[in-house]
């Protein structure tokens, strides 16, 4: 009966890996059930398609995310430490998934945008609703940066975006390279794009 009750949640979850570690095009139906450990019929009895588990994946693994990031982005933390945590918690997640699958994966919201941004469009408006919301965080503490005089900007959300652009930028690239060294310019660029000094704590 266990296996039963979270074969919705092992969809899910076999989805966004399999993208992650493939691509969308390339994953079937017939390879997310049998990594999932869930006969196609229960696949349908969930979904209707596999648009529509991708799009349910997503959600599924922001909301994951989102918890790491309240904390990341917490407003008893320095505004440009949660930046930097943020990084380095990128950082650390590729080191631990090129660990588990011998290469570097990036970002699987990036990867899969640019690949069907153009194709379909109820995928793409998930993502680009998900990158809005990410983008938030960013913004929040840039904003409290330049509260705190940290940052000097005339426009933050405007920054938060360029932070952001260069943080994917960099993630896109070591998964093109597989070189996880890519990613060493993660916090030195960050401080030169919001105009902080190295010495900044």
């Amino acid at each position: 009966m266990g296996r039963t009750s979270d074969a919705k949640e092992r969809l899910l979850e076999a989805m966004i890996e399999l993208i992650w570690i493939g691509s969308y095009g390339s994953t079937s139906v017939d390879q997310i059930c049998e990594r999932a450990g869930v006969k196609k019929g229960s696949f349908y009895h969930f979904f209707e398609s596999k648009t529509a588990l991708a799009v349910a994946g997503i959600d599924h693994g922001w909301a994951e995310h989102r918890k790491e990031l309240d904390q990341i982005f917490s407003p008893v933390v320095p505004p440009l430490e949660r930046i930097l945590n943020c990084f380095r918690n990128f950082r650390q997640e590729q080191e631990d998934l090129f660990k588990k699958h011998g290469r570097v994966l990036g970002c699987p919201i990036h990867s899969l945008g640019a690949e069907i941004s153009t194709v379909d469009e109820r995928l793409r408006d998930k993502l680009q609703e998900v990158l809005s919301q990410f983008i938030r965080y960013y913004e929040s503490a840039i904003r409290d940066g330049q509260a705190q005089g940290i940052i000097v900007t005339h426009d933050p959300m405007a920054l938060a975006r360029i932070v952001f652009a260069y943080s994917e930028g960099l993630l896109l690239h070591a998964r093109m390279w597989n070189d996880l060294t890519r990613l060493d310019e993660f916090e030195a660029g960050a401080m030169i794009i919001l105009g902080v000094k190295s010495n900044t704590p």
